[in-house]
């Protein structure tokens, strides 16, 4: 038996999410499928956590336990031969029976990218959030610093997540801009359903005049100091990599 390793990536657009769901189709199941085209075997996929619905991913990290010895050429190549086009195996390599997609992964790096526009833009439409007010982007630096250390992100988790605890550590915000784009790459060990979402969220509040830099804090506090945070639309986040101990 041979433990494989895949870094895959996806347009969420038209999916329910990285995970089996019973209204439609997940990127698990379609990738599971184009395995079992490819191998004649019944493959699982486990993977280093999950996205929504909408979300998409450049670096999502996954394995299968597999009894097929095949090159990791057709692993990759013979697996997007029955692939769509919005989803693609990008790289392979064989581990060792220790690793595991979740429980080996020590952190991860989101990207939620902003459209600052007046007018929609149909080349970035379903990989962004088009916010058409002026952002006071100084401020949102400001407040994104209390993001980081370890809190409880209670306050920034909607209902039906199902983690044991809602204490996570930020590693680091970086903000970059490419034109209109506005850029937010977020580190961490770990994030609650829609975490990031709804940091992001808040932070456009702030910026947008909204809600003051020290909300943030209360929140970290007292999850019931301040009104939920603002949930950013999902077609802007994007899983970009998460990694390993060496």
């Amino acid at each position: 038996m041979t433990k494989i390793k895949l870094i895959v990536a996806y347009d969420g657009t038209n999916y329910v999410g990285w995970q089996y769901q019973p209204n439609g189709m997940s990127v698990q199941q379609r990738l599971e499928q184009a395995l079992h085209q490819l191998t004649g075997i019944i493959h699982t996929v486990y993977s280093s956590g999950r996205t929504d619905s909408g979300v998409h991913a450049r670096g999502m990290v996954c394995h299968l336990i597999t009894e097929r010895d095949l090159p990791l050429s057709a692993w990759r190549e013979g697996v997007n031969r029955f692939l769509p086009d919005d989803i693609a195996v990008r790289h392979v390599e064989k581990v060792d029976d220790q690793f595991h997609a979740r429980f080996s992964a020590r952190g991860k790096r989101y990207r939620y990218t902003i459209l600052r526009d007046l007018v929609r833009s149909p080349l970035d439409c379903k990989t962004s959030w088009q916010v058409k007010k002026p952002l006071d982007l100084e401020k949102m630096k400001i407040a994104a610093q209390y993001f980081l250390g370890q809190h409880d992100f209670s306050a920034f988790r909607t209902s039906g997540c199902s983690a044991g605890t809602t204490n996570r550590e930020i590693y680091s915000i970086d903000f970059s801009e490419n034109g209109s784009l506005l850029h937010i790459d977020v580190c961490g060990n770990g994030f609650l359903r829609n975490m990031i979402r709804m940091m992001v969220g808040t932070l456009v509040q702030i910026g947008r005049g909204k809600r003051p830099v020290e909300v943030i804090q209360k929140l970290l506090e007292d999850a019931k100091s301040a009104p939920s945070p603002l949930t950013a639309p999902a077609q802007g986040l994007c899983l970009m990599e998460v990694w390993f101990e060496h």
